[in-house]
């Protein structure tokens, strides 16, 4: 085990992934001053399970990542750094905060590729794809449905994981996989449940429910809406 300064995120950093942060709080600034004293200058990024990303207290995940920084650069009010995701790390005891967040961590074995695992990883990019492409048409996406992977098959399961437009805790679940085949079976079942939630459209306003839906049916006699709950102060 080591002792590694930590950020705890509101967000999952995987493996050969990219992450871009704006450092503000002291304690961090500390924290970078000591980091970037150190070759590789590193620290580990686990997501918070409860709680504020700022002021401390907060609960959070014992999985994480190792972020080396790449880029540093000053500006008005923050520290902006682009860090790489390299290794995952497993927290094992979490130490004072004081002056910034510590822990000691180990080191979780890397993925092993198998050649047989060509055909799944083969669905599951093309199903991260199309769930991408879906998002993409509510909403901006950071990642592309075309965005180029890594010819390292590892690492491009971890970018795969990293780019499907998936909610935090299904990136942690990702994250804490045991093996690659665990991976792309568990991003297939994520990437095709949100792609299912992403095509539900309401095709007619007849679809969408009413009060009366909601309404007790021995309170029929009530439908003038005398017993309506008032709008006021809402």
């Amino acid at each position: 085990m080591t002792v590694m300064p930590m950020f705890p995120l509101g967000s999952v950093l995987f493996p050969a992934m990219p992450t871009a942060l704006r450092i503000f709080e002291e304690r961090y600034i500390v924290m970078l001053s000591e980091v970037l004293q150190q070759e590789p200058a590193e620290f580990g990024i686990v997501l918070i399970e409860r709680g504020s990303e700022v002021g401390g207290g907060e609960q959070r995940f014992p999985i994480g990542t190792i972020a080396r920084i790449a880029q540093v650069q000053a500006s008005e009010g923050f520290i902006g750094l682009i860090a790489q995701g390299t290794q995952r790390i497993q927290v094992e005891e979490w130490l004072d905060d004081d002056p910034y967040p510590r822990a000691h961590v180990r080191v979780l074995p890397e993925l092993e590729w198998h050649d047989a695992l060509g055909p799944l990883f083969d669905e599951a990019e093309s199903t991260v794809r199309r769930a991408l492409a879906q998002a993409s048409e509510f909403v901006e996406q950071q990642w592309g449905a075309d965005v180029e992977l890594s010819a390292d098959r590892v690492e491009a399961m971890w970018q795969l994981a990293g780019i499907a437009p998936l909610g935090p805790l299904d990136h942690v679940r990702l994250l804490q996989a045991a093996d690659a085949e665990a991976l792309l079976r568990a991003l297939i079942d994520a990437a095709n449940d949100a792609t299912e939630v992403l095509a539900v459209t309401w095709d007619d306003t007849d679809d969408f429910p009413t009060a009366d839906d909601f309404r007790d049916p021995g309170d029929a006699g009530d439908a003038d809406g005398a017993d309506a709950p008032d709008d006021e102060g809402r």
